[in-house]
């Protein structure tokens, strides 16, 4: 069998670890064992955020809708129940960008809603 030498393969591999972990900090941008497992936390990181990202949102837009309606002389609660009553079917993130960029708009839901 022929030796093979595995020099450049390994340098190419290197060399795409490091180009992952380009603007981390210390040594897990420069020494390869460190990005290694850089690499390995972020991508666990980013699988479970990706799940999280979800409920921040619904709490962003839970606080946009409370944030709206107090000055109207609704509670977010009352305002759920009462558009669950009324069967509309407008979600809480077309709500709240509704309240967020057309607030004359939500008014008007929230009178209906009224």
């Amino acid at each position: 069998m022929t030796r093979v030498k595995r020099g450049t393969t390994s340098v190419k591999t290197r060399r795409n670890v490091l180009k992952r972990v380009k603007g981390y900090r210390f040594g897990r941008s420069t020494k390869e064992r460190q990005a290694r497992e850089a690499i390995a936390h972020a991508g666990n990181h980013a699988f479970a955020h990706r799940r999280r990202k979800k409920g921040d949102f619904r709490r962003l837009w839970t606080v946009r809708l409370n944030a709206a309606l107090r000055p109207l002389g609704f509670s977010y609660s009352k305002f759920i129940d009462a558009l669950k009553k009324k069967n509309v079917t407008l979600d809480r993130k077309v709500l709240s960008q509704i309240a967020h960029e057309e607030p004359e708009t939500f008014k008007r839901i929230v009178e209906a809603v009224k």
